[in-house]
């Protein structure tokens, strides 16, 4: 308990910092929010409504009282209006948010299911010919873009094959298929390189053959010493992948049209709502800080040489 509260506390100035200049950085961009606000809406109005509008806004106030007072309300849980359609930033969160934790959760459990398997078997088979292939397919997940990888499926199981929908529907598995697929092949390349260099080091270790020459069962030293030794690297990039897939991946939910955190960032920015840019930013900045943290305590609990200051070389 004592150690994660020092890890929370440490993350708190970061939340702060992050605040304070992704406010900054919206204020200093120069694009008038109230005119596009307008223009976004089709609607010509005159200067004077535009001003008052500003003034109704709180926009006509000096960097640092916006700041102050926009951080004031986002701490008592209001992150504001948004401008274009008028509702409740949080209540716009909330109503994607399950979009975007259904994508997150399939794409995870599909990628550990295909990658940890393949990455020991490629780790166990070195330079052989399973070990071969699975690099050489994995090379080609890495090198494709999310986005390249989207619009093949679509051509494949949407147009050609015809039994998944090109674009989504709603919350449904059918339409969730097609962008977890998409993000699984590109993490589960990225993660089974990671998983096979990992565990290939943990076999060369001493450890290993002191357990082999002692009659270990290889399969005992695998499952119970090698790979809970690889949990580490495993869990920073569970960790970081979390992070991201839970802030929405604009780019996928765009493509399939997955009405997720992601897309609505994505909007919000084609549109300068600010209040709904701020939140997402601040939305990005909690996740990363609590997976992180969450990992930190993990990497405690897993590995006894953390909680005595023991250096891992």
């Amino acid at each position: 308990m004592k150690y994660a509260l020092q890890r929370f506390l440490q993350l708190i100035p970061i939340l702060f910092g992050i605040t304070f200049l992704s406010f900054l950085l919206m204020y200093m961009a120069g694009s008038d929010a109230v005119t596009e606000m307008y223009s976004n809406r089709g609607v010509e109005v005159a200067q004077e409504i535009i001003d008052a509008k500003k003034v109704e806004l709180g926009l006509n106030l000096p960097f640092f009282q916006q700041y102050v007072s926009w951080l004031w309300a986002m701490l008592h849980g209001n992150m504001g209006v948004s401008y274009v359609t008028g509702e409740p930033v949080l209540e716009s969160f909330l109503r994607k948010l399950p979009a975007t934790l259904l994508l997150t959760t399939a794409s995870i459990v599909l990628t550990i299911v295909i990658s940890i398997p393949l990455g020991i078997v490629a780790a166990i088979r070195h330079d052989k010919t399973e070990d071969l292939i699975l690099r050489f397919f994995s090379f080609i997940g890495n090198a494709l873009p999310n986005f390249f990888v989207g619009m093949l499926l679509m051509q494949l199981l949407g147009i050609q094959l015809r039994i998944l929908p090109v674009i989504s529907s709603g919350i449904d598995w059918q339409s969730a298929v097609m962008p977890t697929l998409t993000l699984a092949i590109a993490m589960s390349a990225k993660y089974l390189r990671q998983v096979r260099s990992t565990v290939l080091e943990e076999l060369n270790k001493d450890y290993v053959l002191g357990a082999k020459a002692r009659g270990v069962s290889y399969k005992v030293i695998l499952w119970k010493n090698v790979l809970k030794a690889s949990m580490l690297t495993i869990m920073t990039l569970l960790a970081l992948s979390i992070g991201s897939l839970l802030g929405g991946t604009a780019i996928i939910e765009s493509i399939f049209m997955w009405d997720g955190v992601g897309k609505l960032a994505v909007d919000a920015i084609n549109m300068r709502d600010y209040p709904l840019i701020q939140a997402y930013v601040m939305w990005m900045a909690m996740i990363y800080v609590v997976v992180n943290l969450a990992a930190d305590l993990l990497y405690h609990h897993l590995d006894p040489r953390i909680r005595l200051g023991v250096s891992r070389k």
